[in-house]
């Protein structure tokens, strides 16, 4: 039999995709592993997987950008669950986020809406509507007084940098808290939180009724964060960056390329990138392969970076993938050598094993 002649294609063509099989053993790990065979966002969204444990086994400081209505959705439980088991390093949070958290781990709640419930009648109920979920707008104005309360602990004669405020608050909301949202895992776990555009969101409200009703003046000094961000930047060896909604929340981030000449160093990038979004992308900018204009949605890369783009709510991808983290990620967590934080009034140093 004459041997088959091949095709200038055949190079290429050498993995077909599977289709994806029913997952009878109910692991949510088994199905994502079935999914790496098939195409578009099913692979993706297994890659993501996988691509976050090689970073816990890279020994890789993980990022974790968040903005949108995570809390609202549902994510509260999962996010403190990979903070406080330090499957994340360093959180860069929306104030939007922080807030909503800040309302959950008072113990309030959110609320699912239905399309027959009416702006105007849910607004003379005094209910907020955020997408398909509600809020007692009373009961935010009360997390507004909350924040005031902290501040008026603190010592206003000298500025902070966001991410101490953010600690302190992490600090004083664990001591009323009856279950962990994202600050007050962050704040046992001893891990940063950055916020980049805390006074363009609901966080701002707090502070500002502070300063109207109790004269309370806070101060930022949001040079501070970016110092302590080239520091984490400089120490670390590997990177890697998940980030969940606006691709704009790891913008902090990004600004480490730009500022790397102040310390002299250069730029490293991240090597692995996870990025879950419903941003509308151009197909060109989804795949490294595109002549690398992917750095618009993971930032700054190393050459041969790992990455998955998921184009999917996060409310869809996070239960998928943090529940498999659950299944899988112990083994690579046993050696890890994950970066130590210490943080002494408004000092932050960071020290990599």
């Amino acid at each position: 039999m004459a041997a088959q002649k091949k095709s200038k294609s055949s190079k290429f063509l050498t993995v077909p995709t599977r289709p994806v099989p029913i997952d009878r053993d109910r692991s949510v790990a088994g199905l994502l592993e079935k999914m790496e065979g098939a195409g578009f966002g099913a692979r993706q969204l297994a890659e993501a997987h996988r691509i976050w444990l090689d970073m816990l086994d890279d020994n890789s400081t993980v990022f974790v950008c968040g903005s949108g209505n995570l809390i609202p959705s549902g994510m509260r439980r999962l996010l403190s669950y990979v903070i406080k088991n330090r499957f994340v390093d360093v959180l860069v949070m929306s104030g939007t986020v922080l807030f909503h958290d800040i309302h959950e781990t008072l113990g309030r709640n959110h609320f699912q809406a239905h399309p027959s419930m009416g702006d105007e009648e849910l607004d003379a109920a005094d209910v907020m509507r955020l997408g398909d979920t509600l809020a007692n707008r009373d009961e935010y104005q009360e997390a507004d007084e909350w924040i005031g309360s902290v501040i008026n602990q603190l010592e206003t004669t000298r500025a902070y940098s966001v991410r101490e405020f953010l600690h302190l608050t992490g600090r004083e909301l664990a001591e009323i808290a009856h279950e962990d949202g994202i600050m007050t895992a962050a704040y046992k776990a001893r891990i940063p939180v950055f916020c980049p555009d805390i006074l363009n969101s609901e966080l701002a409200v707090g502070i500002a009724r502070a300063k109207f009703d109790k004269k309370l003046h806070l101060t930022f000094d949001t040079t501070q964060d970016t110092l302590e961000m080239m520091q984490i930047g400089q120490k670390t060896r590997n990177s890697g960056v998940i980030t969940l909604g606006s691709m704009s929340s790891q913008s902090i981030l990004n600004v480490n390329e730009i500022a790397s000449y102040i310390t002299r160093s250069k730029a490293r990038g991240h090597k692995y990138a996870i990025s879950i979004t419903t941003d509308a992308i151009p197909l060109s900018s989804r795949t490294p392969s595109f002549a690398g204009s992917h750095t618009e949605i993971f930032g700054k890369l190393q050459k041969g970076a790992t990455t998955a783009y998921v184009p999917c709510d996060p409310s869809i991808a996070l239960p998928m993938i943090i529940t498999a983290l659950s299944q899988t990620a112990a083994k690579f967590m046993k050696g890890r050598k994950r970066p130590n934080f210490t943080f002494s009034g408004k000092d932050m140093t960071i020290d990599v094993p």
